[in-house]
């Protein structure tokens, strides 16, 4: 294993100053980056350690922020912050270039090789990067399989991997389908993996506040969805010494 260095970056976005979790690998040579985006509760420790799990594969990893700072245990209040969010890819946009900004100017960070990763809201603010044409090298959603303005999805410039419970009444099949026409229409390559019996935000582990229905751990299948994610980094963004 190797020796992982972490520290919290503030930056401004969205009206709000938010607090990102860096963590860097062994070393001093510069390494690829990776963005990583939380579930709409917003950063928490599960983000954390999946930074820190990349860095240990040689990454300069970037979990950003949703909500300056804050974790959302109330379901109420984090639909009200998340809802007019995904409505609104101006603002996804926006808070996703503002942490993306902080990963490319970290020194250890390779600018020019960077992929985007997320989970739920998170996985929509992947998406609009994406969508706006940003130069990532592969993006990843679980269980944020949101659907762009018409015709922005041909900007997109990298593979797309994307992942979803086949019981997510939040992405349901109607979902699915839309996102998947949308890929293929703009000429996107694009993955979808449907893990079979898996709720929505199957990956989290339990937590000890109310969540919305819907929502549930699928361990195994937890740890099938970040194995597929690391082979989509190994593809497309490979660590070299």
């Amino acid at each position: 294993m190797t020796t992982v260095t972490t520290r919290t970056v503030a930056y401004p976005a969205d009206n709000l100053t938010m607090i990102g979790h860096l963590a860097l690998p062994a070393g001093a040579e510069r390494r690829p980056a990776v963005l990583i985006g939380p579930e709409g509760t917003g950063l928490s420790d599960v983000e954390r350690r999946r930074a820190e799990a990349l860095a240990e594969l040689g990454y300069v990893a970037l979990t950003f922020d949703l909500h300056g700072g804050r974790y959302l245990e109330d379901p109420q209040e984090m639909l009200a912050r998340c809802m007019p969010l995904l409505a609104d890819p101006d603002r996804m946009r926006g808070i996703g270039h503002a942490a993306l900004d902080v990963l490319r100017a970290e020194p250890r960070a390779d600018p020019d090789r960077t992929a985007a990763i997320g989970y739920g809201t998170g996985g929509a603010v992947a998406l609009e990067l994406g969508r706006d044409g940003v130069d990532l090298r592969a993006i990843a959603t679980v269980n944020g399989l949101i659907t762009g303005r018409p015709g922005e999805a041909a900007r997109i410039r990298c593979p797309v991997w994307a992942g979803v419970g086949s019981e997510d009444p939040i992405m349901p099949p109607a979902q699915r389908e839309a996102f998947t026409a949308e890929m293929q229409a703009a000429g996107v390559d694009w993955r979808l993996v449907v893990y079979g019996g898996a709720l929505h935000a199957f990956h989290h582990p339990p937590v000890d506040h109310a969540a919305p229905p819907g929502v549930g751990h699928h361990p195994r299948h937890a740890q099938r969805a970040w194995r597929d994610i690391v082979a989509l980094l190994t593809e497309c963004l490979p660590v070299t010494d």
